[in-house]
């Protein structure tokens, strides 16, 4: 009981910060012109901030701060979150190079990983695959910590959408680690409750049309909690089939993220070229509203979460596999009528 006490106060702290933090750092972004120009890429029209990061990361420390537990690898993970947020930051304010923002978070993986052993060690029998030597489990880390960082960070394209996904990912780890963490891993749960808390407050100004953006500082922060979050999540091993369970939690920007890499490597450009092929830009191509694309994709979300769970008796090869099918039937469907409705358009 002491558990969801705590979690509670994490959530409404952080909530509290965020809510009331947004309205200064608008006024000021405005005041220092500091606001996101509308480009090819972007489906914004009006210059419009883009430093709600700062707003979801102050709620989220604090919180955690003050309510969390500050143990061995969550102080590591704040350590990290604390080098991504200033690279976050600066790229927000003046532009910041790909190669330099991947340098920081590689340099943020080495902390949690190496400092505080924080990797992925077994796959708990999916592909017939169990406990992984050293090498292969911190390239395999290292690979899921960059990987959800950025993918979380290439969802960040329409108003609420980002936010929205967040939500639902840090929501779905904290009652988990609040369910069956004990002792060890509860303090992760009081991690996604801060997240969760942080995010909720954001959002209240995000949401279509939004008035600030999470920027780089604030889906960069938000995507490498939700890295370690999954690692820990599947480590904690207390959850059958938790491997196929995380990647139905992280279902949106696994898929995002794996389609258009696809996409660009069939296209003969390079997997890290900007377009607007995501998934959100197709769904608005094919004439749902921000809102109704945000309202489908979080949908979309919670059908693989308890889809997974409802099968997680059943092999987990198997369930992963079936989320591959559910990926590639999305895909198929999104490219069909996108081009149906683009072509109607002509």
């Amino acid at each position: 009981m002491l558990y969801i006490y705590y979690s509670i106060l994490c959530f409404l702290w952080a909530f509290l910060i965020s809510v009331f933090a947004i309205p200064s750092i608008i006024y000021v972004a405005h005041v220092k012109k500091l606001l996101d120009k509308p480009n090819l890429r972007t489906i914004h029209e009006s210059l419009t901030p883009r430093l709600g990061g700062l707003a979801i990361f102050a709620g989220f420390m604090s919180a955690l701060t003050i309510f969390g537990e500050v143990v061995e690898g969550i102080q590591q993970l704040l350590a990290a979150c604390l080098v991504i947020f200033f690279i976050g930051l600066k790229d927000d304010i003046i532009t910041v190079s790909a190669f330099k923002k991947f340098f920081v978070q590689v340099l943020a993986a080495g902390i949690v990983m190496f400092i505080a052993d924080i990797r992925i060690t077994s796959f708990q029998g999916v592909l017939g695959i169990y406990e992984l030597d050293h090498g292969t489990s911190y390239a395999f880390t290292f690979l899921v910590i960059i990987g959800l960082t950025n993918a979380v960070n290439l969802i960040d394209g329409l108003d609420g959408l980002a936010g929205t996904i967040i939500s639902i990912i840090s929501a779905m780890y904290g009652i988990y680690f609040l369910l069956f963490g004990g002792t060890d891993f509860v303090p992760y749960a009081y991690v996604s409750f801060c997240l969760l808390g942080g995010i909720a407050g954001f959002l209240r100004y995000n949401f279509y049309k939004a008035i600030i953006f999470m920027g780089d500082t604030g889906s960069l922060v938000c995507g490498f909690i939700i890295a370690v979050l999954s690692i820990q999540f599947i480590e904690m091993q207390a959850v059958h089939n938790a491997p196929a369970i995380a990647m139905a939690i992280l279902f949106i920007p696994i898929l995002d993220t794996l389609r258009v890499f696809v996409l660009r490597i069939l296209s003969g450009v390079s997997p890290f070229s900007p377009d607007k092929n995501h998934i959100h830009h197709r769904l608005v191509d094919m004439g749902l509203t921000q809102m109704g694309t945000v309202g489908t994709l979080s949908a979309l979300n919670i059908f693989s979460i308890s889809l997974i769970t409802y099968l997680s008796h059943l092999d987990g090869t198997v369930l992963i596999s079936m989320l591959f099918l559910l990926a590639l039937i999305v895909s198929v469907i999104i490219e069909l009528f996108s081009g149906t409705a683009k072509f109607q358009m002509k």
